[in-house]
């Protein structure tokens, strides 16, 4: 089985920061593209940014230039640093794996999700 596990959240401040970290463990075959994702109360799941294996990113508009996505793909391991912070970037925030497993003699690749870590800026 695989499991995401993210860790780093908290309170904090409006101007401060935070480092989410996101650890994938299990029987990996490899990790394809890895992202955080937030859902405050009331609102839909969005996606703040997302790495490929390769290193390249991508980031919602309300986070470009505050938040940083980087991986470290010899330990399974994504995170995302937050700078500037916002009382609207409160949510709980989720990391997402597109893992490869071996199911039975056979390649098996699917989304995996953590349980995601609370965000809350105060203003």
């Amino acid at each position: 089985q695989v499991q995401l596990v993210e860790s780093g959240g908290g309170l904090v401040q409006a101007g401060g920061s935070l480092r989410l970290s996101c650890a994938a463990s299990g029987s990996i075959v490899s990790i394809n593209g890895m992202g955080w994702y937030r859902q405050a109360p009331g609102q839909q799941r969005e996606l703040v940014a997302d790495i490929t294996s390769g290193g390249s990113t991508n980031y919602a508009d309300s986070v470009k230039g505050r938040f940083t996505i980087s991986r470290d793909n010899a330990k399974n391991t994504v995170f995302l640093r937050m700078n500037s912070l916002k009382p609207e970037d409160t949510a709980v925030y989720y990391c997402k794996g597109r893992i490869t497993t071996l199911q039975r003699m056979a390649y098996d690749s699917r989304d995996y999700w953590g349980q995601g870590t609370q965000v809350t800026v105060s203003s």
